[in-house]
């Protein structure tokens, strides 16, 4: 039961319009440049309502058909997949020209600043898996995306990991929220669940993002002097290759 129905503010409400896609890409293609932007919580609570609308088709039938829209889950996974990947290569242009009143407030964030400084060595050697983990993090994807262009990483080594952490992004959340509306159906407790799910993920990857750089750091403490630091990286390159 959906404890706001009575308020008109129900899950269903707030996803029964096309426009929904619209709305959800816009939020993601933005989040990049204002990583405050809900955009997992939109993906997440889109795909509890699909999911739920799903799932009461089959019980119901045909009836179901003409009840309240509900979003696709394949065109929402599209949808988010697309608008991440395209989010990531605006920012990494932006900051690869080192132009735009967007990339210079950006690179003023000191939540930026501080996440770029933890991961300024991963970046400068390609980040790989890293770029994958960090779409997770809070802040991750902007640091990537605008770390990559600003240390001059060539877009072969950038744009094929964006490509794949944005699906794994999009399939996480839309994977989180059909499980959320298929067994708790479109309520409230049926997002939230899922959303729980999407922040811990966040903080299991800020965490092994961080140990990753500490590591790194000490490695190339334990190297000595003598190594040279990366190209953009703010710390000294460890003497090994990144894992």
């Amino acid at each position: 039961m959906n404890v706001l129905d009575g308020t008109g503010w129900s899950l269903a409400s707030l996803t029964a319009s096309p426009w929904i896609y619209a709305v959800v890409s816009t939020s993601i293609l933005l989040d990049v440049f204002l990583p405050v932007l809900p955009s997992g919580i939109l993906v997440v609570t889109a795909a509890t309502a699909s999911a739920s609308a799903v799932v009461a088709g089959g019980a119901s039938g045909a009836a179901a058909a003409q009840g309240p829209y509900a979003p696709g889950l394949l065109p929402l996974l599209l949808c988010a997949a697309a608008a991440s990947f395209l989010g990531d290569l605006a920012a990494y242009r932006l900051a690869r020209r080192g132009e735009g009143r967007i990339a210079r407030a950006a690179a003023r964030s000191r939540r930026l600043a501080t996440a770029r400084t933890r991961l300024g060595d991963a970046l400068a050697r390609g980040g790989g898996p890293l770029v994958v983990l960090a779409r997770f993090a809070p802040a991750g994807r902007s640091v990537v995306a605008f770390g990559a262009g600003a240390t001059g990483r060539p877009a072969r080594d950038f744009l094929p990991w964006s490509a794949l952490a944005a699906t794994v992004w999009a399939g996480y959340g839309v994977g989180l929220g059909r499980l959320g509306g298929h067994w708790l159906g479109a309520t409230w407790l049926g997002a939230c669940v899922p959303v729980l799910a999407l922040f811990l993920a966040g903080s299991l990857a800020a965490l092994t993002l961080r140990r990753t750089a500490k590591a790194r750091s000490a490695r190339s403490r334990a190297a000595g002097p003598g190594v040279g630091a990366g190209a953009g990286a703010p710390t000294p390159a460890p003497a090994a290759p990144a894992a």
